[in-house]
């Protein structure tokens, strides 16, 4: 099914225990290893701008969560326990040492879970504007699977992706394009109300399965990259706070965390301000290595 899509670097393939095939790419060398992970309803080439540059340094390791680009297909909860288990698997069984996880938007809720589950999996993390960081109550919650069935009600799964791509970037141009264009290529390899039921699993999961109030778990060094103008996180909708508010009061629960805000940019901080997401990762692992 997937022979129609295919990555511009080598996808390698990893089974995992409960018949879990995960597709991944990885790139360069080095003593250190960055184990990428995209967010909701994305795939492995989110971090193409990361790992184009880092893996002169490191070994970049960028996987598909399952369910989710070529990864297999099979039925999954989709919860962050789950993908947290998942990651754990994936690195014992790829024998992955000095590994520093890095996530963006759910995919740091997932790191988060995995350095909490799992805390011999990682001696840090990344956290690109994570997933997680906020308290969602019964209300809250109750509003926001409301919306999500109104947005299904009127939009396509197609124009749903667009309009979440479009809104994580603060100054959208062409550059988010090729990204909607391969999501789109690889939504059409999915059968037919798949890639709804896999969103609507995940988010439930980010909903019902949180991490703000065991964030003093989260002992590995941990650097968390956020942008000024996140329109996704917090919502907007609930929470009436901003970005590097949130974030602070998060890091502060954090013993071992520093928060860097990029301004003028939105939530796909990676892609928007990859330079200097680079930069900062280069730094922060430089300082740990002096330690």
């Amino acid at each position: 099914m997937v022979a129609d899509f295919t990555y511009p670097y080598k996808t390698n393939y990893a089974d995992l225990p409960g018949n879990c095939r995960v597709a991944y790419v990885d790139e360069g060398a080095g003593v250190r290893t960055l184990l990428f992970i995209h967010g909701l309803g994305n795939y492995a080439l989110v971090w193409r701008k990361n790992i184009d540059y880092l893996k002169q340094y490191y070994r970049c390791i960028a996987i598909d969560l399952p369910g989710n680009g070529l990864s297999d297909k099979n039925p999954h909860h989709f919860g962050m326990h789950f993908f947290a288990g998942s990651i754990r698997n994936f690195i014992l069984a790829l024998n992955l040492r000095n590994v520093t996880i890095v996530g963006h938007s759910m995919g740091g809720q997932v790191a988060m879970t995995t350095a909490i589950n799992y805390p011999q999996s990682a001696d840090s993390i990344v956290l690109c504007a994570p997933a997680g960081f906020e308290e969602f109550t019964a209300m809250d919650k109750k509003l926001y699977y409301h919306a999500i069935q109104v947005l299904d009600y009127i939009s396509s799964d197609e124009q749903n992706l667009r309009k979440a791509i479009e809104s994580s970037f603060y100054k959208y141009n062409a550059q988010g394009e090729s990204m909607i264009l391969e999501l789109v290529a690889l939504m059409k390899t999915y059968d037919p109300g798949y890639y709804r039921k896999m969103i609507e699993g995940c988010i439930k999961g980010m909903l019902e399965e949180p991490v703000n109030e065991k964030l003093n778990l989260v002992k590995q060094a941990a650097l968390v990259i956020c942008g000024s103008k996140d329109a996704l996180i917090p919502n907007k909708l609930i929470h009436h706070t901003t970005t590097e508010k949130l974030a602070a009061e998060a890091v502060k629960k954090m013993p071992n965390a520093t928060l860097k805000m990029l301004p003028d940019c939105g939530h796909f901080v990676q892609w928007e301000k990859a330079d200097e997401v680079n930069n900062y990762i280069v730094s922060f692992l430089g300082q740990l290595q002096n330690m």
